[in-house]
């Protein structure tokens, strides 16, 4: 076997492995691939006797790197980079961090999501509003929509706007305004462009808003760009989240679904979903629906998907006529 200074990666967590034994590695290849399972099983049964030094070293290095990881979760790379140094030395840490951050990107303005809310509304909101939709862009939906909701209702729409229609950001942008907001985290962009923003990201900060918000700004889409108004409505709320309503908000739309649009939209949801509608009907009706979903045999996706559709349109016109609740951030509080 090779000297512990030789060890190659893959030596290492074949070590690592022996050492925890085999309940702690069987847990820890459940999260790995059938490749990396099959090249470490084959290092593990090469592997010759190893000594209570190689193993103590191996470990001594694993528990340096989980506590740095663990560090710039915390704060970022900076704060694990100075704790370490404090702990281990300025060399030792050096070479810690960036064993992490040679494989590691740091997605940008890591910062930024450990802040509050209010206080990056007000770093934020006097700035251009294609810097807010890039910042709002790499925020968390809930944390982004509590923002969006405070701007200034006439860039709400225009903010909305370009994260929608947002492509790809240079890092040298991104690396500009993180450096506004804290110019003490180094950002770790490896890549030539980073993907920010788009259709999927503004569906999910319009869930976080208040109602009042998303209403304001939809209504301002449609009159400027109808395609992209449109492609975010259809998003804005999926199948699967029947699941989030209660049920009195379930038998309600129902009452207005087609039997047989229900039976086509259930062939194809998850058991949660079928489970809960199912919940939320008689039974002579449950039974009846699951009889129309066996005898129907196989179905398109295609169909499936119209229907399930159908049954979404139907719950966000009762929800626009105020006759069910869709749960949601910001104000939308329930009055009894």
């Amino acid at each position: 076997m090779a000297r512990k200074g030789d060890l190659t990666g893959k030596e290492k967590a074949a070590v690592l492995l022996i050492s925890l034994g085999p309940d702690k590695s069987a847990k820890i290849f459940q999260h790995l691939s059938e490749d990396e399972i099959e090249e470490l099983t084959l290092e593990i049964a090469n592997m010759r006797k190893i000594t209570s030094e190689e193993k103590e070293d191996v470990l001594g290095e694993f528990y340096e790197i989980c506590l740095a990881q663990e560090y710039i979760s915390e704060g970022g790379i900076n704060y694990a980079k100075e704790v370490l140094e404090k702990a281990l030395g300025s060399q030792k840490a050096f070479d810690i961090v960036h064993k992490l951050t040679a494989s590691l990107q740091v997605r940008p303005f890591d910062f930024a999501r450990k802040a509050d809310a209010n206080q990056l509304l007000n770093f934020i909101q006097n700035e251009h509003p294609q810097t807010i939709a890039l910042i709002l862009s790499y925020l968390e939906a809930h944390q982004a929509g509590q923002i969006l909701s405070s701007l200034p209702q006439n860039k709400q729409a225009e903010v909305a706007k370009r994260i929608a229609t947002m492509d790809r950001t240079t890092p040298e942008i991104i690396k500009e305004v993180e450096s506004v907001l804290e110019d003490k985290l180094a950002s770790m962009v490896t890549q030539d462009y980073t993907s920010a923003g788009g259709i999927q990201a503004i569906v999910d900060l319009l869930n976080a808003v208040d109602r009042g918000t998303e209403k304001f700004i939809m209504e301002k889409l449609e009159v400027e760009d109808v395609e992209l108004a449109e492609d975010i409505k259809k998003r804005m709320f999926v199948f699967e989240d029947v699941v989030t309503l209660d049920g009195s908000s379930i038998q309600r739309f129902m009452r207005d679904v087609d039997n047989n649009d229900l039976a086509i939209a259930l062939k194809g949801a998850t058991e949660e979903v079928q489970e809960i509608i199912f919940k939320n009907m008689s039974k002579r009706m449950a039974e009846m629906i699951k009889e129309d979903m066996q005898f129907m045999g196989p179905v398109r996706l295609r169909d499936v998907e119209e229907s399930q559709q159908k049954i979404v349109n139907i719950i966000r016109k009762l929800e626009e006529a105020g006759e069910l609740i869709i749960a949601r951030g910001g104000g939308d509080e329930i009055i009894v």
